[in-house]
């Protein structure tokens, strides 16, 4: 459990550092964390048996349709913020947390260009790029997949095999998975389909290469088009 959940405990928790310590520190924080990552990877890849790339034609195909739909859904569906504006601030405001109703989810687009030099800011584009297709599949798909839904199903979560369905926790990991991103909807298609790969196989490896292709593709459209609310 340990190895499975304190790399991204820590991942997470460097994460909510970012842009609390000014604009700036959105962006060193990311590279630190990237780094970090890569370090508790390359630590916990000998004691995790599941965690091992593979490449396949569906696992290419799955990465690539999740970007269509990350892509095609934006602007599609509610917010996270007006959702949260609509459905919790009705019951925080009796409790006395009106404030957090004024609080956005992403009230500022992560882009480097607008912070840093030319130099500086392809590097920080490049991290988060090569960050989010290397460090964040194996850690997301191990949490999420291999011990959050195990987990859910059964405390003694490695005696269950990965290709065991269960419908409830199928779900409520997909819910979890989705609403840590801000593009939520998205983000719930995306955490099962990555979990049918999961099923499918009886291994995470192609759910990491999908995950990868997924953010790769989506790294390129966000830099190409300037798409910054991507990110």
């Amino acid at each position: 459990m340990l190895v499975r959940v304190a790399p991204f405990l820590v991942f997470v928790g460097l994460t909510s550092c970012q842009g609390a310590f000014g604009e700036a520190s959105r962006y060193w924080f990311y590279l630190i964390k990237t780094f970090a990552g890569a370090g508790m990877v390359w630590a916990i890849w000998p004691r995790i048996s599941e965690m091992r790339w593979r490449a396949s034609w569906d696992a290419i195909l799955v990465g690539v349709v999740v970007f269509l739909i990350w892509v095609g859904l934006d602007g599609r569906y509610p917010s996270a913020d007006s959702m949260f504006k609509t459905i919790l601030c009705p019951l925080l405001k009796p409790l006395g947390f009106e404030k957090w109703c004024s609080v956005s989810a992403k009230a500022v687009p992560w882009n480097p260009h607008a912070q840093f030099g030319f130099a500086l800011a392809w590097v920080f584009a490049i991290v988060r790029l090569l960050g989010s297709v290397v460090v964040v599949p194996p850690l997301e798909e191990v949490f999420y997949r291999s011990f959050l839904y195990r987990f859910i199903a059964r405390q003694d979560f490695q005696a269950m095999p990965l290709n065991q369905f269960r419908l409830g926790p199928f779900l409520i990991a997909a819910a979890i998975f989705g609403f840590s991103h801000y593009e939520w909807l998205p983000g719930i298609l995306c955490g099962m389909l990555y979990h049918g790969l999961v099923l499918r196989h009886n291994r995470l490896g192609e759910a990491m290469t999908a995950h990868a292709v997924t953010n790769f593709l989506l790294g390129l459209w966000v830099i190409s088009r300037s798409a910054w609310h991507f990110w």
